[in-house]
């Protein structure tokens, strides 16, 4: 546009209209937001809720400020956790990124940029991200192909698309027969909890501009579906395996909403699914935060009365929850709690690309 202006329009009128626009925006532009005042998001689909009060705000920079100082001098985090460092990196990092923190840009930019050369450096020639002996890497796979989508369509830094491409092969040519994936990278076995991390994985790099097969994700919306209880809408672990829980119930709604279905009656059901059971994750039994970070992505993507029904609730449960040092205490450590609880609280700065709808 600027080189039609300078092909048509004078030097002088050109001068005169730059001037009229800088000025324009100056005036138009809505006033700046104090610290201290409540966090609404400036978006067309604005809940009538505040969503991010004073006390969210303090509780989310006081969890920040914590989860800095668990970060290992080799960038990782959740290195006590028995083989889950990449994944729980790659949570933590995102935890910092959700906040508006970017390699360069940001009061954490520094452990941001730390934590993204560890997952760069645990990147192997096959493409699996991985940098411990965990008997269930592909956890950690998916988490760190969604971080490297996220950063990749922030940044355009080229390491990470160069990572992000062969992060990408890897879960395609590891998807099983019936749609899913597991614990290794290989395409035998498949469970719905391992399927949403690549799901999530894909659906990061697609929106990073990457290309994504779109039979791998039909394929993976079947085995989704298939996942479900018709008995009462929610989720098993795997197709032929285990009644309906919170925890995978929610991520197999979040499966289908980042797989690319909007409209639907299994999402529906789903949802209903959550919310009648609702107590069943508020009790803190096993993957507590594990469902609550699916479950507030979920009602996020639904929007409307599931969203204002939903984030007040766990917002306020979060920052009850929060220790008196900053963090929160997961099944898998205080690193990744307090990870996982932050990316719920902060789900409303809408900063992730995977968290826009």
């Amino acid at each position: 546009m600027i080189r039609r202006l300078r092909s048509i329009v004078p030097f002088a009128v050109r001068t005169s209209l730059c001037a009229a626009l800088f000025m324009a925006a100056l005036f138009l532009a809505p006033p700046a937001v104090r610290a201290e005042e409540p966090i609404t998001p400036l978006s067309n689909d604005a809940p009538d809720f505040i969503e991010i009060t004073p006390k969210t705000r303090a509780s989310i920079e006081k969890g920040l400020r914590y989860l800095a100082t668990l970060q290992g001098r080799d960038g990782s985090f959740g290195g006590r956790s028995g083989g889950q460092t990449v994944g729980i990196t790659s949570l933590a990092c995102l935890a910092f990124m959700a906040d508006g923190n970017l390699p360069g840009r940001g009061e954490y930019a520094v452990q941001v940029e730390r934590a993204l050369d560890f997952i760069l450096r645990s990147v192997q020639e096959t493409g699996l991200i991985t940098a411990d002996a965990g008997s269930t890497p592909m956890y950690g796979h998916g988490f760190a192909t969604l971080l490297l989508g996220e950063v990749y369509g922030m940044t355009g830094d080229r390491r990470v698309r160069d990572a992000l491409v062969k992060a990408v092969r890897l879960i395609v040519a590891t998807q099983n027969s019936e749609g899913g994936w597991r614990y290794q990278p290989v395409p035998l076995d498949a469970d719905l909890s391992v399927t949403i991390c690549q799901i999530m994985g894909l659906r990061s790099a697609r929106n990073a501009g990457l290309s994504v097969p779109k039979e791998t994700i039909d394929r993976a919306i079947v085995y989704v579906r298939q996942c479900q209880n018709r008995e009462d809408g929610g989720f098993r672990y795997q197709l032929m395996i285990g009644g309906s829980m919170f925890p995978r119930s929610a991520a197999g709604v979040a499966s289908l909403y980042y797989a690319g279905i909007y409209q639907d009656r299994a999402l529906e059901r789903g949802l209903d699914y959550l919310l009648r059971n609702k107590n069943e994750v508020a009790a803190r039994g096993s993957h507590y935060f594990y469902g609550q970070y699916y479950a507030v992505q979920a009602m996020y993507l639904a929007g409307g009365k599931y969203w204002a029904q939903w984030y007040p609730m766990v917002r306020d449960e979060m920052v009850r929850q929060q220790q008196e040092r900053g963090g929160w205490t997961g099944d898998q450590g205080e690193d990744y709690g307090t990870a996982m609880a932050l990316l719920v609280l902060q789900a409303p700065n809408r900063f992730l690309p995977i968290f826009q709808r």
